[in-house]
């Protein structure tokens, strides 16, 4: 497997004025990823897409391809006709940076109007917009997936529902190790059912606290069942990153390894140890 760098890793050192997004690509290269993700900001449209420019020479210059562009969406709060529109306009973007994936996001659950949705109200509505968009970006030459992220499409079980829903050859899954523990589920057990379906992956790992266990304040967020997390370094916490990773592999997934750090750490550090680890399981 190759090994790329979310610029999402990097959100610490760009939030306190270290780097910016051109920062990334570059120093990407110098700690020596092969590929990069970018992860829209709060740009615009016109600025994402003068900026997608701008990446993709820098990209050619350096010698590191954007393997994916990442962006939020909402089916249901923001309508399915409207989410479609601006993810095509992001399925264009996604070209402009020459990059192969595109991840967007599916839905929180709930409405415009507040309302919430179960999973089987909310599944035929999401499934149609990302068969719709998928199909406008099978003609770009942009593969679209879903993560396992975002609380409502999370669990693996409810993932697995939507893809096959979607039933399109254009539309895969964005395998994350560590966020089926949001859902409260064994990443090596959800690695399983996810992985006939991934055609992309995030390596990533957390420190755990149960339910009823004293959590601090700092850098810690709650899982579905109200258990705890925190961001760690790849090997530091307490996901089986080699076993995720094996179940991967003897699957046949030979494709991208996306390093995807949000710890406390400082993330430059973190990062390069992310890596150092990374090589390290896959070399055994």
């Amino acid at each position: 497997m190759k090994i790329a760098v979310s610029s999402y890793s990097f959100s610490q050192a760009m939030g306190d004025g270290r780097m910016s997004i051109m920062d990334v690509i570059p120093k990407a290269r110098k700690m020596g990823f092969e590929g990069v993700e970018i992860v829209k900001g709060g740009q615009s449209d016109e600025e994402m897409r003068a900026l997608a420019k701008e990446l993709k020479k820098q990209s050619d210059g350096e010698g590191i391809p954007v393997i994916a562009y990442m962006v939020g969406a909402d089916f249901l709060k923001n309508g399915l006709d409207k989410q479609v529109d601006v993810l095509k306009r992001e399925t264009e973007i996604a070209s402009l940076l020459n990059a192969k994936r595109l991840r967007h996001d599916s839905t929180a659950g709930v409405g415009a109007d507040g309302k919430k949705y179960t999973v089987d109200e909310a599944l035929p509505i999401v499934a149609e917009g990302y068969r719709r968009v998928t199909e406008f970006a099978a003609g770009l030459g942009v593969h679209t997936m879903i993560e396992n992220h975002g609380y409502f499409f999370q669990h693996s079980s409810r993932v697995k529902r939507l893809i096959e829903a979607v039933n399109h050859p254009n539309f895969g899954w964005l395998v994350d190790m560590g966020n089926f523990m949001c859902a409260d589920q064994k990443s090596t057990e959800a690695v399983k059912e996810a992985a006939p379906y991934a055609v992309h992956a995030h390596a990533k790992d957390f420190h755990f606290k149960a339910k009823g266990e004293y959590v601090p304040r700092q850098g810690w967020f709650g899982t579905v069942g109200g258990n705890a997390l925190r961001g760690a370094i790849i090997g530091h916490g307490v996901v089986n990153v080699p076993e995720c990773l094996k179940i991967l592999k003897d699957s046949g997934y030979d494709k991208w390894l996306s390093v995807e750090f949000e710890g406390m750490e400082d993330c430059v550090k973190a990062i390069e140890y992310d890596l150092a680890n990374l090589k390290e399981i896959l070399a055994q």
